[in-house]
């Protein structure tokens, strides 16, 4: 398997989260919790599983830019010359949110954080999708980030409702979050 989900665990993950299922999957750095991003009561209970504040925001990963587009504002050209060379890969940006995004991905913010991932198993979830999926680390909030299924089992226990297995990717923490507008970085 060399780490990667079987075409079933992925079609069981893409059923729960079409269902409105919390699951959990391996990302670049760390196990993350996805759902729905359309699914308000599943964002909802990923927020209270974390003990996150809906304020922060939350990420999108895609394996595709048209999994990204009915959530984002258009850019200028010259912002997408910017994204295509650093994705797919492991920076975040923050771009701004369409008109019709909700506040519980987007929080405080006017801006959403997306990112076109490199890692085989977030693109082959999203593939089985065909959408973008939320995610946010695998653990309570203030805590280290779950970096394997026995880690995220001790944190959540049979609190998620499908785990993804494979393998995480082989950065060291979680990814760098960039501001598309001014370049900037946010969290390295």
């Amino acid at each position: 398997m060399n780490g990667y989900p079987s075409h079933w665990q992925l079609h069981a993950a893409a059923s729960w989260v079409r269902a409105g299922g919390v699951i959990a999957y391996p990302t670049e750095a760390v196990f993350g919790l996805g759902c729905d991003p359309g699914d308000r009561c599943a964002v909802e209970r990923l927020l209270t599983l974390k003990g996150r504040s809906a304020a922060k925001g939350l990420i999108l990963v895609a394996a595709a830019w048209n999994q990204l587009q009915p959530w984002l504002d258009r850019i200028p050209a010259a912002w997408h010359e910017r994204l295509q060379g650093s994705w797919p890969g492991p920076t975040t940006w923050l771009i701004p949110a369409s008109k019709h995004c909700p506040d519980w991905l987007t929080g405080r913010h006017d801006t959403l954080a997306v990112r076109i991932s490199a890692h085989a198993p977030v693109r082959r979830l999203c593939q089985a999708l065909d959408s973008a999926i939320v995610s946010t680390s695998a653990n309570r909030s203030g805590q280290r980030p779950a970096r394997s299924v026995l880690e995220m089992r001790l944190r959540f226990g049979c609190q998620i409702d499908f785990v993804l297995p494979g393998q995480v990717g082989t950065l060291a923490k979680p990814t760098e979050i960039r501001d598309l507008a001014s370049g900037t970085v946010v969290r390295e």
